[in-house]
């Protein structure tokens, strides 16, 4: 029998698609799979366009049938079938599409969407197997033909016998090497497994022969190993059904099925949307945070469906990284598919989703805060950092998104807030919000800093987060309202000046001056303190770069070392400032000792590490004797 060649430029060209378009070799079954069902949508649409024939959902299916004896797998369909010039132009061709042609063909007439690449997906095959043989009779043919190829060189095409219309596809499949087990794809439960993960959607039966094993009738304790089909898909997945049917435990149980957490999810979104782009979505935001969230192996992203068929594990495009952390999957028909399943070109349709996508979970969010506060604060314990990240990230270009979506703590009461909640109950007088940083919301509240503030009344939002303080620089405001932070060299608080006042100030310039030179740049300036009411020390900042700032910063690996510009405040009301003036006007040591334990203070007070920890042991062990 005479062997024809391949139209293409095939070795090369066979060599690509199996080595390169395909990152899987198991892929090769969910595209047979998938082109067997492209066969019998065709049925259906001529179905609906032909009076002389009728379409009943019963009399179709697929079969996987594998055989381990001749090593062969085996997939059929009852679908349209392939006349012997659609086996040369579609199979002859690589890259040629049949359903792509039938769907030009007559999308004039209909809108109905046929993926099927059936000349690339079906040259999978070949990753697996050594021949691949195709025996197909076309609708309103009586004469069924056989395609016969072991790879590039070409294939054969002669008369066949078939019963019914349909296509049967034939893999012998290659022996086992070291590096692959194509044993694996004669394997009753690995090929069961394989059309779970990628083709359970499917929306016509996927039937298998699977054996178990049942007790024996009349012989007690003895069982015996059956065989029967079985469907192996659930054809008719979660989204496609009408939300007024499904339940709270449905979307769990869905939740469960597709191993998305070992958790519940705190929440879940069913879109079904029909526009200019049409797909349907499960989201979940999930209870707990994954071990590896802020590892370099956590990957985002949703699974993605065309038509009921897996095409990626982890759709990243489809989500932004602040949302990095919902799970779930999309399927849509409107998305572009390019040469393979697998290759998803980028368009307009995907972005538009994604689009979509971003602002569904957002308003389950804003739900979620507003509906059910409780669990939002769980969801914002797990994940509240990264929607601060997203404020952050790409120059604050998504702080409008995020900026309802945050909870700080406040010093009302220890409770978590919204920003829109703080501004609402802010005094008249009050010109910004105010917050502190630190490790803790008890180390924060002990901070000398936070006395005037909270003297007049006013509340703090507690920063315990390192990326708190880098956010809210990208906020820079929130409803006209400027973030100002507690050790701010301007607080904005205005007192009234008194003569006296200014008459202190000038009187105590010389001493500041002095132990601004004792500390010999350490700090940019030494001031009588306005905020301070019952310690007698603490830094002020000055500039961009807060003291917070600086540590997270230093604690990077390129850290750059820099600095905080800090200003020491004394309390001129405090025990210690009048010490501190007799060691100036009478003994320059102990104004040089009296110094250098105020800057160490302020160091502790703030958290950083003090410069000699010896010496300043040393130094109050002066100070006691």
């Amino acid at each position: 029998m005479e062997k024809k060649p391949f139209l293409a430029e095939s070795k090369r060209l066979l060599d690509m698609m199996i080595n390169s378009i395909y990152t899987q070799k198991e892929i090769f079954l969910r595209e047979l799979i998938s082109n067997s069902s492209d066969a019998i949508d065709k049925i259906y649409y001529k179905a609906l366009t032909d009076d002389t024939l009728t379409f009943d959902p019963d009399r179709y299916c697929i079969e996987v049938k594998p055989d381990k004896e001749a090593r062969t797998l085996t997939i059929s369909d009852t679908g349209i079938g392939m006349t012997r010039e659609e086996l040369e132009t579609n199979l002859g061709t690589i890259a040629k599409s049949g359903s792509l042609a039938f769907k030009q063909e007559n999308e004039s007439k209909d809108g109905r969407d046929i993926i099927g690449q059936f000349g690339v997906g079906f040259y999978a095959s070949f990753m697996v197997a050594d021949k691949v043989t195709v025996v197909s009779r076309a609708l309103g043919e009586e004469q069924a033909w056989r395609w016969e190829s072991e790879g590039a060189d070409g294939y054969t095409l002669e008369p066949a016998d078939r019963d019914g219309i349909g296509t049967e596809i034939t893999l012998h499949i290659k022996p086992d090497t070291e590096d692959d087990s194509y044993d694996d794809y004669l394997n009753e439960y690995r090929l069961k497994a394989l059309v779970k993960k990628y083709s359970d959607f499917i929306r016509y039966p996927i039937k298998m022969e699977l054996s178990s094993s049942r007790p024996k009738e009349g012989a007690e304790g003895e069982f015996e190993e059956v065989s029967e089909q079985q469907t192996v898909n659930s054809m008719v997945p979660i989204w496609r059904k009408n939300k007024s049917e499904l339940k709270a435990e449905d979307y769990e149980s869905f939740y469960q099925e597709k191993r998305y957490g070992f958790d519940k999810p705190l929440a879940h979104v069913h879109v079904s949307a029909d526009g200019a782009v049409v797909y349907q979505a499960i989201l979940y935001v999930p209870e707990t945070i994954p071990f590896d969230y802020y590892t370099k192996e956590f990957e985002k992203g949703l699974e993605l469906y065309s038509r009921g068929v897996l095409i990626m594990n982890k759709c990243a495009d489809l989500l932004p990284d602040y949302f990095s952390f919902v799970k779930g999957m999309v399927d849509s028909e409107s998305l572009s598919l390019n040469i393979s399943r697998e290759m998803l070109q980028h368009d307009r349709q995907l972005k538009q989703i994604a689009k979509n996508i971003e602002s569904k979970i957002k308003g389950a969010l804003q739900a979620m805060l507003k509906n059910e506060r409780e669990k939002y604060e769980k969801f914002f314990g797990a994940f509240g950092r990264q929607l601060k990240f997203g404020v952050y990230s790409d120059y604050g270009a998504h702080k409008e998104t995020l900026q309802d979506l945050l909870l700080f703590t406040s010093s009302k009461d220890k409770a978590l807030v919204t920003l829109a909640e703080y501004v609402s109950r802010m005094p008249e007088d009050q010109k910004y919000i105010y917050y502190a940083s630190g490790s803790s919301a008890e180390r924060i509240e002990k901070l000398p800093q936070t006395e005037l503030v909270l003297d007049k009344g006013y509340e703090i939002l507690y920063f315990t987060d390192d990326i708190d303080e880098f956010a809210i620089r990208m906020l820079m405001s929130y409803k006209d309202k400027e973030f100002r932070s507690v050790s701010s060299g301007d607080l904005g608080i205005e007192e009234e000046s008194k003569p006296e006042d200014e008459a202190a100030d000038e009187e105590n310039k010389p001493l500041f001056e002095a132990m601004a030179g004792l500390l010999g740049g350490k700090v940019s300036a030494v001031r009588a303190s306005k905020r301070l009411r019952k310690h007698p020390v603490c830094f002020a900042t000055e500039g961009d770069l807060t003291i917070e700032m600086e540590k997270v910063l230093a604690a990077m690996p390129d850290s750059s070392g820099v600095k905080a510009q800090k200003v020491l405040e004394i309390n001129t009301g405090h025990d210690v400032f009048r010490a501190l003036k007799e060691a100036h006007a009478a003994d320059p040591a102990k104004l040089e000792l009296f110094t250098s334990l105020l800057y160490s203070q302020a160091l502790l007070i703030e958290g950083l590490p003090i410069e000699d920890p010896v010496e300043f042991t040393n130094q109050i062990c002066q100070v006691m004797v």
